[in-house]
Protein backbone atom coordinates (compact mmCIF):
# COMPACT_ATOMS: atom_id res chain seq x y z
CA UNK A 1 0.00 0.00 0.00
CA UNK A 2 1.36 3.74 -0.61
CA UNK A 3 -0.36 6.45 1.18
CA UNK A 4 0.36 9.37 -1.08
CA UNK A 5 -0.52 12.86 -2.92
CA UNK A 6 -3.02 15.44 -2.57
CA UNK A 7 -4.26 17.94 -5.17
CA UNK A 8 -1.74 19.62 -7.39
CA UNK A 9 0.41 16.42 -6.13
CA UNK A 10 -1.07 13.57 -7.51
CA UNK A 11 1.96 13.34 -9.99
CA UNK A 12 4.00 12.11 -7.13
CA UNK A 13 1.13 9.59 -6.18
CA UNK A 14 1.92 8.36 -10.12
CA UNK A 15 5.28 8.32 -9.71
CA UNK A 16 5.83 6.21 -6.48
CA UNK A 17 3.25 4.12 -7.95
CA UNK A 18 4.87 3.06 -11.22
CA UNK A 19 8.55 2.62 -9.21
CA UNK A 20 6.96 0.34 -6.69
CA UNK A 21 5.31 -1.82 -9.73
CA UNK A 22 8.62 -1.82 -11.69
CA UNK A 23 10.73 -3.78 -9.10
CA UNK A 24 8.56 -6.80 -9.50
CA UNK A 25 5.82 -6.20 -6.60
CA UNK A 26 2.75 -8.61 -7.18
CA UNK A 27 -0.33 -6.37 -5.99
CA UNK A 28 -0.23 -2.02 -5.55
CA UNK A 29 -3.04 -0.42 -3.80
CA UNK A 30 -2.48 3.16 -3.90
CA UNK A 31 -5.07 5.30 -1.55
CA UNK A 32 -5.39 8.99 -2.88
CA UNK A 33 -7.51 11.73 -2.63
CA UNK A 34 -10.45 11.52 -4.53
CA UNK A 35 -9.30 14.33 -6.98
CA UNK A 36 -6.93 12.49 -8.26
CA UNK A 37 -8.88 9.28 -9.34
CA UNK A 38 -8.73 9.52 -12.61
CA UNK A 39 -5.40 10.21 -12.86
CA UNK A 40 -3.99 7.51 -11.19
CA UNK A 41 -6.48 5.60 -13.44
CA UNK A 42 -5.08 6.54 -16.72
CA UNK A 43 -1.31 6.47 -15.96
CA UNK A 44 -0.89 3.82 -13.71
CA UNK A 45 -3.57 1.06 -14.86
CA UNK A 46 -1.59 -1.48 -13.11
CA UNK A 47 -2.44 0.10 -9.74
CA UNK A 48 -5.57 -0.40 -7.93
CA UNK A 49 -7.18 2.78 -6.69
CA UNK A 50 -8.54 3.42 -3.68
CA UNK A 51 -9.77 6.91 -2.91
CA UNK A 52 -10.32 9.55 0.09
CA UNK A 53 -13.79 11.09 1.00
CA UNK A 54 -12.22 14.17 0.64
CA UNK A 55 -11.42 15.71 -2.42
CA UNK A 56 -7.96 17.12 -2.29
CA UNK A 57 -6.27 15.58 0.62
CA UNK A 58 -5.53 12.27 3.11
CA UNK A 59 -8.63 12.11 5.88
CA UNK A 60 -8.86 8.35 6.93
CA UNK A 61 -6.64 5.38 7.43
CA UNK A 62 -7.79 2.40 4.81
CA UNK A 63 -8.25 -0.77 6.09
CA UNK A 64 -4.68 -2.42 6.43
CA UNK A 65 -5.31 -5.77 6.94
CA UNK A 66 -4.03 -7.30 3.26
CA UNK A 67 -0.81 -4.98 2.71
CA UNK A 68 2.48 -6.73 3.61
CA UNK A 69 4.37 -3.24 3.52
CA UNK A 70 3.29 0.59 3.61
CA UNK A 71 4.74 3.84 2.25
CA UNK A 72 3.45 7.13 3.07
CA UNK A 73 4.33 10.46 2.83
CA UNK A 74 4.94 11.64 -1.07
CA UNK A 75 2.70 14.75 -1.73
CA UNK A 76 -0.01 13.91 0.95
CA UNK A 77 0.48 17.42 2.59
CA UNK A 78 0.41 18.72 5.96
CA UNK A 79 -3.29 19.07 6.78
CA UNK A 80 -4.67 18.50 10.52
CA UNK A 81 -6.58 15.17 9.65
CA UNK A 82 -3.46 14.16 7.30
CA UNK A 83 -1.71 14.27 10.70
CA UNK A 84 -4.21 12.57 12.62
CA UNK A 85 -3.75 9.31 9.82
CA UNK A 86 -0.09 9.41 10.23
CA UNK A 87 -0.87 8.81 13.94
CA UNK A 88 -3.17 6.59 13.11
CA UNK A 89 -0.86 4.19 11.33
CA UNK A 90 1.65 4.47 13.50
CA UNK A 91 -0.46 3.26 15.98
CA UNK A 92 -1.72 0.40 13.89
CA UNK A 93 0.20 -1.12 11.86
CA UNK A 94 1.56 -4.41 12.10
CA UNK A 95 4.53 -4.53 8.76
CA UNK A 96 7.02 -2.34 7.85
CA UNK A 97 6.49 1.34 6.55
CA UNK A 98 8.59 3.40 4.13
CA UNK A 99 8.25 7.10 5.64
CA UNK A 100 9.04 9.65 3.20
CA UNK A 101 8.85 13.61 2.29
CA UNK A 102 5.62 15.30 3.98
CA UNK A 103 5.34 12.57 6.48
CA UNK A 104 8.34 13.63 7.46
CA UNK A 105 7.97 17.12 7.77
CA UNK A 106 4.27 16.26 10.30
CA UNK A 107 6.65 14.38 12.66
CA UNK A 108 8.99 17.42 12.48
CA UNK A 109 6.25 19.67 13.46
CA UNK A 110 4.50 17.40 15.93
CA UNK A 111 7.05 15.65 18.13
CA UNK A 112 4.89 13.48 19.82
CA UNK A 113 4.84 11.45 16.68
CA UNK A 114 8.68 10.92 16.69
CA UNK A 115 7.90 8.93 20.12
CA UNK A 116 5.61 6.14 18.35
CA UNK A 117 7.20 5.72 14.75
CA UNK A 118 7.25 2.07 14.85
CA UNK A 119 10.30 -0.40 14.80
CA UNK A 120 12.31 -1.63 11.81
CA UNK A 121 10.56 1.57 9.61
CA UNK A 122 12.85 3.17 7.14
CA UNK A 123 12.44 7.15 7.23
CA UNK A 124 13.97 8.75 3.40
CA UNK A 125 15.17 12.33 4.53
CA UNK A 126 16.74 14.95 2.27
CA UNK A 127 19.59 16.95 4.36
CA UNK A 128 16.29 19.71 4.60
CA UNK A 129 13.52 17.14 5.93
CA UNK A 130 16.73 15.75 8.56
CA UNK A 131 17.14 18.79 9.88
CA UNK A 132 13.78 19.64 10.71
CA UNK A 133 13.77 16.40 12.28
CA UNK A 134 17.03 16.49 14.55
CA UNK A 135 18.18 20.10 14.04
CA UNK A 136 21.09 22.12 12.80
CA UNK A 137 25.02 20.43 12.23
CA UNK A 138 28.01 21.87 11.72
CA UNK A 139 29.96 19.33 10.64
CA UNK A 140 29.35 16.30 8.40
CA UNK A 141 30.60 14.41 10.88
CA UNK A 142 28.16 15.71 13.11
CA UNK A 143 25.08 15.24 10.64
CA UNK A 144 26.43 11.53 10.64
CA UNK A 145 26.44 11.40 14.70
CA UNK A 146 23.02 12.97 14.82
CA UNK A 147 21.54 10.24 12.40
CA UNK A 148 23.05 7.20 14.04
CA UNK A 149 21.55 8.34 17.08
CA UNK A 150 18.42 8.99 15.97
CA UNK A 151 18.55 5.13 13.95
CA UNK A 152 19.58 3.77 17.45
CA UNK A 153 17.25 5.51 19.87
CA UNK A 154 14.29 4.87 17.56
CA UNK A 155 15.25 1.52 15.97
CA UNK A 156 14.40 2.57 12.86
CA UNK A 157 16.99 2.66 9.32
CA UNK A 158 17.71 6.02 8.26
CA UNK A 159 18.25 7.10 4.49
CA UNK A 160 20.00 10.83 4.57
CA UNK A 161 19.41 11.43 0.82
CA UNK A 162 22.55 13.43 -1.26
CA UNK A 163 25.83 13.18 -2.85
CA UNK A 164 26.78 9.33 -1.52
CA UNK A 165 23.38 8.87 0.05
CA UNK A 166 24.18 7.16 3.67
CA UNK A 167 21.84 4.34 5.26
CA UNK A 168 22.50 4.17 8.78
CA UNK A 169 21.19 0.78 10.36
CA UNK A 170 19.30 0.62 13.96
CA UNK A 171 22.74 -0.27 15.46
CA UNK A 172 24.15 2.71 14.11
CA UNK A 173 26.19 1.38 11.00
CA UNK A 174 26.65 3.37 8.31
CA UNK A 175 26.58 2.39 4.56
CA UNK A 176 27.42 4.93 1.85
CA UNK A 177 26.72 4.19 -1.76
CA UNK A 178 28.44 4.51 -4.47
CA UNK A 179 25.65 5.21 -7.64
CA UNK A 180 23.50 8.17 -8.75
CA UNK A 181 24.19 11.36 -10.07
CA UNK A 182 23.91 15.69 -9.69
CA UNK A 183 20.55 14.92 -12.33
CA UNK A 184 18.82 12.60 -10.04
CA UNK A 185 18.29 16.24 -7.98
CA UNK A 186 14.89 16.65 -9.54
CA UNK A 187 11.52 17.10 -8.31
CA UNK A 188 9.92 13.59 -7.93
CA UNK A 189 12.98 11.26 -7.34
CA UNK A 190 12.64 10.96 -3.98
CA UNK A 191 9.02 9.51 -4.49
CA UNK A 192 10.53 6.94 -7.02
CA UNK A 193 12.79 5.76 -4.44
CA UNK A 194 9.93 5.72 -1.72
CA UNK A 195 7.91 3.20 -4.04
CA UNK A 196 11.10 1.18 -4.61
CA UNK A 197 11.48 0.72 -1.45
CA UNK A 198 8.19 0.07 -0.82
CA UNK A 199 8.32 -2.66 -3.35
CA UNK A 200 11.15 -4.30 -1.95
CA UNK A 201 9.87 -4.57 1.62
CA UNK A 202 6.33 -6.01 0.03
CA UNK A 203 8.32 -8.76 -1.79
CA UNK A 204 9.54 -10.07 1.48
CA UNK A 205 13.29 -8.60 2.16
CA UNK A 206 14.15 -7.29 5.47
CA UNK A 207 14.27 -2.79 6.33
CA UNK A 208 17.96 -2.60 5.89
CA UNK A 209 17.87 -4.98 2.33
CA UNK A 210 15.59 -2.92 1.07
CA UNK A 211 17.15 0.22 1.48
CA UNK A 212 20.53 -0.21 0.70
CA UNK A 213 19.38 -2.23 -2.02
CA UNK A 214 16.62 0.09 -3.14
CA UNK A 215 19.05 3.26 -2.97
CA UNK A 216 21.66 0.94 -5.20
CA UNK A 217 19.10 0.80 -7.93
CA UNK A 218 17.59 3.76 -8.02
CA UNK A 219 20.82 5.05 -8.50
CA UNK A 220 21.88 3.12 -10.78
CA UNK A 221 18.77 3.48 -12.80
CA UNK A 222 19.93 7.10 -13.02
CA UNK A 223 23.16 6.62 -14.09
CA UNK A 224 22.37 4.66 -17.26
CA UNK A 225 19.23 7.38 -17.87
CA UNK A 226 21.92 10.03 -17.64
CA UNK A 227 24.36 8.62 -19.77
CA UNK A 228 21.31 8.38 -22.58
CA UNK A 229 19.75 11.53 -21.49
CA UNK A 230 22.48 13.64 -19.95
CA UNK A 231 22.05 14.62 -15.99
CA UNK A 232 20.73 18.24 -17.49
CA UNK A 233 17.48 16.39 -18.83
CA UNK A 234 16.73 13.38 -16.43
CA UNK A 235 13.48 13.76 -14.88
CA UNK A 236 12.31 11.23 -12.16
CA UNK A 237 10.17 9.44 -15.04
CA UNK A 238 13.37 8.32 -16.13
CA UNK A 239 14.73 6.54 -13.31
CA UNK A 240 11.38 4.75 -13.18
CA UNK A 241 11.77 3.62 -17.09
CA UNK A 242 15.65 3.14 -17.07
Amino acid sequence: LIITGSYGKIGAAVLASKACLKTGVGLLTTYIPNCGYEILQTSAPEAMCLTDKKKSYISKLPDLSSYKAIGIGPGIGKKTSTKEVLKQLFKSTKVPLVIDADALNIISENRELVKIIPKNSILTPHPKEFERLVGKWKTTIECFEKQKHFAKEHQCIVILKGVNTCICNSEGILFFNTSGNPGMATGGSGDVLTGIITGLLAQGYSSLEAAIIGVYFHGKAGDDAARQKGENALIASDIINY
